[in-house]
């Protein structure tokens, strides 16, 4: 996830994985260094990895400034973040078999693993899975996103909704580009419910179960092994 500036590192006890230390990440024509770090939760037995980045997450801010005001260059951060996990996961070695995506700070992840890594045998196989939520933001991405994202190779057919960057398009362009869909919650955006319903992509409806693992794993299964073999 991004090392957001309302996350305390101290309280939290994060700290920068050395040995993944001096890689950058191209964001429109300028090197940006890509620093990992990583906490533990061990009443979960798990570790959390964040993506970070002075420039982009430093500030005390998620998606905007305490005045309410959308952060300019929220564009520039999600393709960072995409770009980073991606290249996080590979330092990593681990190799994917599931990559599930939540929220529109990761709704670039399914092109670029699609697109922009379609020819890196580690990521071979991996099934993109993204859940919707009855989410939205108030106005519009940087309407010079799509000049950005060319420059990493995308052509205009691939990013063809990001020509207007509001929210709606951004979880149509994590459709597009995603094996399957996982509904969380009801969604009030009656557009992306056509979109989803058009596109005819295999969805897993809204689970009653609280138990999650029960429900999400046959699902993940089904889309990576196929149905006969799940």
């Amino acid at each position: 996830m991004p090392r957001f500036g309302t996350i305390n590192e101290r309280r939290y006890q994060l700290h920068e994985v050395i040995r993944l230390s001096g890689m950058n990440l191209v964001i429109n024509d300028m090197d940006q260094p890509l620093i990992i770090k990583v906490a533990s939760l061990p009443n979960e037995r798990m570790q959390v990895y964040f993506i970070d980045n002075e420039e982009y997450f430093k500030r005390k801010g998620v998606y905007g400034d305490p005045k309410g005001n959308f952060f300019e260059d929220n564009d520039e951060r999600i393709i960072f973040f995409a770009k980073g996990v991606l290249e996080t996961v590979k330092k990593l070695n681990w190799k994917p078999d599931v990559i599930h995506i939540h929220g529109w700070m990761g709704s670039l992840l399914p092109l670029y693993l699609k697109k922009y890594y379609a020819d890196d045998l580690f990521f071979q196989g991996a099934k993109v899975f993204t859940s919707i939520f009855d989410q939205s933001f108030d106005g519009t991405l940087s309407l010079e996103m799509i000049e950005k994202l060319a420059y990493d190779g995308f052509e205009s057919s691939d990013i063809a909704h990001l020509s207007d960057p509001v929210y709606g398009n951004l979880i149509k362009q994590a459709i597009d580009y995603s094996d399957a869909l996982i509904l969380v919650e009801e969604t009030s955006n009656q557009e992306i419910k056509t979109y989803i319903k058009k596109e005819g992509i295999s969805v897993l409806e809204i689970q009653e179960n609280l138990n999650i693992a029960e429900s999400y794993i046959p699902f993940y299964k089904s889309q990576v092994v196929g149905e006969e073999n799940s």
